[in-house]
């Protein structure tokens, strides 16, 4: 019986940060009202003409170029006849045969291992209306065109992804590029970023790809792992089984964990595509293509290698701190504020994450500065304050900011280091705690660690660890 390889490719629809939407000069703010932020051109009026926003293609740009893609020039917009209630002219702006880039790639580490996915192509596109259904009543469906005319950008992989942890791993990139070019906030649990995945098999060895099934209503990377996983699964036993597979487009169910069809699967002559009459092709110069080049930050990949290169960080840290730019960001603004790079990476990627994934918030709206970071350090460091007791202090910052030394003082967390205020607690603790004296004088070194944690409770995390560890050797030895 063959063994099969997996074929997959993903499609990465962005929504872009602009403040106006692609074709009109409607807000794209979350928030508002539905059909609050609407005019004709995005409810798909007869007559009305669309004006391209320019900062759209520059976003475009960013991120092909990014790609390491081809600049297609013109690129053209067409148009992708469909109907669905969420799209009352039938047809969504696009681009499909000439796209703003194309013949790119990406890579990645997956599992310690390289893999590069090679980028079919980035085009430009006008997002849909948002269909609702209060209550989950299926008969019932109500439209807010809000979400029309938002821009898109959407990334086209060819199917060089062969399991869902390579999969996890583009999509994982994928993102850090939008986040680090700062065209998409990138929010999945926002629907910025929404994903389709393409999924076929066919046997090890073999050139020709097998039967392509499509898998859409992927709103997280929970769901594309899922999707993928069941799909290969299911594929498998059916061509285990010699059936034959359908070129379909099918659905994800979150909730049952399965796949389940939707329609047959269209090609581009189902969409009709043709040249938009309304928009001119898209000429891009080479003082644009350059400027725009120019510009681009560094991303995470290259940011991962100095990290290690220029901080001595480990390769964990590293790709921990730089998985989100503004966190990154942060890192190098306390280590500048005169912390030590260990010791704010080790603040950042504990601490400080834990705290963000709590209030599931970002790093720019945590209270806390690089400079407050580095003021507790040196605190820590000069002894002033356990480092115990500095992540009580450093939780207090996290929500109402102020200056470290203030709220130490405030809640009375000034680190003991009078051995006569420790004797006390250290003689209660050897006491109370026989077994583990035991086991310190028979050569288990771990019982001192417990000792001291004890000392330190009594202490109210105050005491000096490093001092309570010696006194308790001192008294024991």
């Amino acid at each position: 019986m063959p063994a099969f390889e997996p074929n997959i490719g993903l499609e990465v629809h962005a929504e872009l940060n602009t403040k106006t939407k692609v074709f009109c000069g409607c807000s794209t703010a979350v928030g508002a009202a539905p059909n609050s932020q609407v005019c004709p051109v995005c409810l798909g009026f007869p007559g009305v003409l669309p004006v391209l926003n320019r900062k759209v293609v520059d976003y475009g740009l960013r991120l092909a170029l990014a790609l390491n893609c081809e600049i297609t020039r013109p690129s053209i917009f067409e148009r992708k006849g469909y109907y669905y209630p969420d799209l009352p002219k039938n047809f969504q702006i696009s681009q499909k045969r000439a796209p703003l880039g194309r013949n790119g790639h990406i890579d990645l580490a997956v599992n310690g291992r390289p893999a590069r996915v090679r980028i079919s192509d980035v085009h430009i596109e006008e997002d849909a209306a948002k269909l609702l259904h209060p209550g989950d009543n299926r008969e019932q469906t109500l439209v807010d065109f809000n979400r029309s005319g938002i821009p898109l950008l959407e990334i086209v992989s060819e199917p060089d992804i062969h399991s869902v942890e390579e999969a996890e791993a583009y999509m994982n990139a994928i993102r850090s590029v939008l986040r680090y070019l700062g065209i998409s906030e990138a929010r999945m649990e926002q629907g910025q970023v929404r994903f389709e995945a393409s999924i076929s098999l066919r046997p090890v060895g073999a050139q020709e790809l097998g039967t392509r099934v499509e898998i859409k209503n992927l709103n997280s990377f929970r769901a594309v792992a899922g999707a993928i996983d069941y799909e290969i699964k299911r594929q498998t036993r059916a061509l285990e089984n010699d059936q034959t597979l359908e070129q379909e487009t099918r659905l994800w169910d979150d909730d049952r964990q399965v796949t389940e069809p939707m329609r047959r699967k269209e090609t581009a002559m189902d969409y009709r595509y043709f040249p938009e009459p309304d928009l001119a092709p898209l000429v891009i110069d080479e003082d644009w293509i350059a400027r725009v080049r120019a510009e681009l930050p560094e991303l995470a990949e290259a940011r991962r290698a100095r990290f290690m290169e220029q901080y001595a960080l480990s390769a964990y840290d590293a790709h921990v701190l730089t998985d989100d730019k503004a966190l990154a960001d942060f890192f190098e603004d306390t280590v500048r504020a005169g912390a030590s790079a260990k010791a704010a990476a080790n603040w950042l990627s504990v601490e400080f994450l834990r705290l963000l994934n709590d209030r599931q918030i970002t790093v720019a709206e945590a209270r806390i500065t690089p400079q407050t970071l580095s003021d507790l350090i040196a605190m820590v460091d000069g002894g002033a304050v356990s480092a115990l007791a500095a992540k009580t202090v450093f939780a207090h910052l996290f929500e109402k900011a102020g200056a470290p030394a203030y709220v130490v003082a405030q809640l009375g967390l000034a680190q003991i280091s009078d051995e006569s205020q420790l004797t006390a607690a250290v003689e209660e603790v050897i006491a109370e705690n026989p077994d583990a004296v035991a086991n310190f004088k028979a050569g288990n070194e771990k019982s001192i660690g417990f000792l001291v944690g004890q000392v330190m409770r009594k202490s109210g995390k105050r005491a000096n660890p490093q001092l309570v560890n010696k006194l308790l050797r001192e008294r024991l030895s």
